[in-house]
Formats: structure tokens, C-alpha cells, sequence
């Protein structure tokens, strides 16, 4: 498989994983919103934050208003991590290599991606916010489910599982870091009664509650749902589980070494964290997922120069002895 072709597949990847976990991240936010009590202040901004997009929200808005957040993540054509944006990179990676996929895939995304645009056209409303983003979250979930029924498993689809589950374990530790900032106020004792409630939104925003329930049949606690949610080997969004996900994936590939070792050491951080002391401290939440945060991004830059960089000394057949042609561009 040519490089490029091989890249293109993972970024694909990485873009519709980004565009179902900002929703989520739009939604557990919203969800929060709605539990808490009135007099509660919860702000928006550290979503802007989280995403790494303030120096762009800050040229482009004067304030930090709920309006403003929720249509720079989600429709912003200008923001690169926005939701219309990750699925119109998603779109065309996939445009530029239809010919080693599923006709179906490409549907499945077109469809997507041009009712997402129809909706940033007529205008993101608070009434319309909520099935928006169920719509885009199930699209995504209905895509994976048509990758997986559809794709062989070879060195196309690996690189799509590449791209996967490296965005996933990546969000879901975004998702995580809003316990981490400023969401909530600092007093505990005006939070205390509702801390339950932020732990269980995190949980739903991930799909993980009725999982969590079944597997650690305790009441919903800090420390529990960072163990659930970062540790445990079953759960598809957990941290550990998309890395060893990643891990096997690399097996199948040549001079897999460096990624390898660069999956393993991040893994390692994440098993042997001690889940009570991140619980109780937002400051050390916070400085554990920035380290983790780092350390994929060791891992993308061992795949990207692996297997991507300087694509003119990349020999043809380099992967699994895949000869790809250009895709057409015809629709």
C-alpha cells in the first residue's frame, strides 16, 4: 500500500472518532447543565480549552457565551476540530481513496457529512441542539458499524483502526479533563450533594453507563469511573482497552518497533496510575492527562514517521505488497 494512501485511511479515522466524541463532549456539557442546580455556575469555556482551540475562538468571538461554544465545535467551518470540519476532512481523505474501501463507506459518510453541512446552513438552535448531536454520534457509530461488516482485514483496514482507536483513547481522556478544569465552582461543599451527577454525565457522554453498572455494581464514585474509564480491559472507549486495541493492530505491520514501544510506555502510565489520588485532586486529574496527552503524541509521531513521512523515499509494496491505484474522483 502506497503511503499516502495508507495515510489518508487513518486520518479518515481519526476524523469521524473526532467528530462523535465533540458531540459528546458538547453533550455531557449540556447534560450537566440540565442536572445541576439553577444557582450552580457552569461555564463553557473550558471546552474551548479542552480542545486546544482558544486562540482561535478568541480572534473570531468577543465572549465565551454558550451560543458562541457550541457553534464554534460543532459548525464552525473555520475550526479544524469543529464537528462539520473533522467530518468534511473525513470526506475528502476518503474521496481520494474510494477504491480500497466498501462503496457503502463512502455513502454512509457522504450522507453524513452533507446533512451536518444542510444543518450548519440553516442555523444550530438550542431546540435542535440535542438530536444534532445524537445524529452525528449514531452516523459515526452507523459508519464504524459499516467498515467493520464490509472491509477485509488487511493493511487498509488496519490503518483505519490505527487512526480509531489512537483519536479515541485520545478524546476520551479530553472528555475526562472536564472534571479536570474549571466547569464546576471550587466549593465543594456547594457541590458535594451533585458530585455524583457529574461523575454519571461523564460516564453517559462515553456510552459507558449501563457498562459501568454491569462490571463494577458500585455506586457511581470519582475513583471508580477514572478506574472504569482510563484501566479497564473490556470497555471499547477506555483508555487501556484502545491502546492494547492499537498495540495488536501494529503487530500486523513491518518495523513496528518504534510504535510499539511508544503505545507500551503510554499503557504503562495509564495501568499503574493511582485512580484514588486523581480522584480527589483536580490539579493532579489535570497534569496526569497532560502527560497522557503526550504520549500520544509520541505515538502518532512513530506511526506519521514510520510509515507517512517523506512519502518520494517510501518504495512501493512497502506495507503487504498492495499495489494502490489513485481513487477516481467521480461521485
Amino acid at each position: 500500500m502506497l503511503s499516502r494512501v495508507a495515510e489518508n485511511l487513518y486520518w479518515m479515522a481519526r476524523y469521524i472518532e473526532r467528530a462523535e466524541d465533540t458531540a459528546r463532549l458538547v453533550s455531557v456539557n449540556s447534560h450537566l447543565l440540565l442536572d445541576l442546580p439553577h444557582q450552580t455556575a457552569l461555564g463553557w469555556s473550558t471546552l474551548i480549552d479542552i480542545t486546544g482551540g482558544d486562540e482561535l475562538f478568541d480572534k473570531r468571538y468577543d465572549r465565551r457565551s454558550e451560543k458562541n461554544v457550541v457553534h464554534f465545535l460543532c459548525v464552525e467551518p473555520d475550526n479544524p476540530g469543529s464537528i462539520l470540519s473533522s467530518l468534511a476532512g473525513a470526506r475528502e481523505n476518503l474521496r481520494t481513496t474510494r477504491d480500497v474501501v466498501s462503496r457503502e463507506i463512502w455513502e454512509q459518510i457522504n450522507e453524513l457529512y452533507l446533512e451536518v453541512r444542510d444543518q450548519a446552513e440553516n442555523g444550530l438552535t438550542p431546540r435542535r441542539r440535542d438530536g444534532f448531536l445524537k445524529r452525528v454520534i449514531r452516523g459515526c457509530q452507523a459508519l464504524t458499524g459499516v467498515i467493520e461488516g464490509t472491509l477485509s482485514h488487511l493493511s487498509a483496514k488496519t490503518f483505519i483502526e490505527l487512526g480509531r482507536h489512537l483519536e479515541r483513547a485520545d478524546m476520551t481522556t479530553r472528555i475526562l479533563d472536564v472534571r479536570s478544569g474549571n466547569l464546576l465552582p471550587k466549593d465543594p461543599e456547594e457541590l458535594r450533594p451533585f458530585e455524583h451527577l457529574q461523575w454519571m454525565s461523564v460516564l453517559k457522554s462515553l456510552t459507558g453507563y449501563q457498562m459501568y453498572r454491569q462490571q463494577v455494581r458500585l455506586r457511581v464514585r470519582g475513583p471508580d469511573v477514572l478506574r472504569f474509564l482510563l484501566q479497564n480491559q473490556h470497555f471499547p472507549r477506555a483508555v487501556a482497552r484502545s491502546l492494547e486495541a492499537l498495540s495488536w493492530e501494529l503487530q500486523s505491520l513491518p518495523r513496528h518497533d518504534r510504535a510499539l514501544a511508544a503505545a507500551a510506555l503510554v499503557r504503562a502510565d495509564v495501568l499503574e496510575a493511582d485512580m484514588q489520588a486523581l480522584a480527589r485532586s483536580t490539579d493532579e486529574l489535570h497534569a496526569f492527562i497532560d502527560q497522557l496527552q503526550i504520549g500520544f503524541n509520541n505515538l502518532h509521531d512513530a506511526i506519521v514517521t514510520t510509515y507517512f513521512a517523506r512519502l518520494e523515499d517510501t518504495p512501493r509494496g512497502l506495507l503487504q505488497g498492495e499495489a494502490i491505484s489513485e481513487a477516481d474522483d467521480e461521485d
